[in-house]
């Protein structure tokens, strides 16, 4: 498996991939992701600012698209940047990458100065609120202001 940085070409995959992952897990109502006016096209959002960061982790040998996580600043927690959109396609769940895409966006949020890391997820993934706390992320209380409604567990770690 190999990580890179997001550009124009992985962006349909990535959209299709996350809408997937959504689906799945009947998160794909109003006031998730999967309604992003720019889910199509993350690259544009994460290329914008070098304080965020999008990285593709592609298959061995054909190279397509398996998964993702991304960073932006989180502008409501002093020092703080979120942990954006981590999926991973069905095939390769199971194989521990989960883990390897959060230490890798933990070092680049620590590289770009960032002192903690938030987060936010719903009790259906019940397998990502595994992995996140494993990953020493902590329960915290829903911020004041967030993105998606419709996400009820919020999480913080400091770096």
């Amino acid at each position: 498996m190999e990580i890179v940085e997001i550009n124009s070409s992985y962006d349909f995959a990535l959209a299709d991939l996350i809408r997937a992952n959504l689906k799945k897990y009947a998160l794909d109502i109003p006031g998730t992701v999967y309604f992003d006016d720019n889910l199509n096209h993350l690259s544009d959002f994460y290329l914008a600012d070098p304080a965020r960061r999008y990285y593709c982790i592609l298959s061995d040998g054909d190279k397509n698209l398996v998964g993702g996580i991304g960073l932006a600043e989180f502008e409501h927690i002093d020092d703080c940047c979120e942990l954006q959109k981590l999926y991973l396609a069905d095939e390769v769940k199971g194989r521990r990458l989960s883990y390897k895409l959060i230490s890798h966006i933990e070092d680049k949020a620590k590289e770009l100065g960032y002192k903690r890391i938030y987060l936010e997820t719903h009790d259906n993934l019940a397998t990502a609120i595994h992995v996140y706390k494993k990953c020493g992320y902590k329960e915290i209380e829903k911020p004041e202001s967030i993105v998606h409604a419709m996400m009820n567990r919020f999480y913080i770690k400091e770096l």
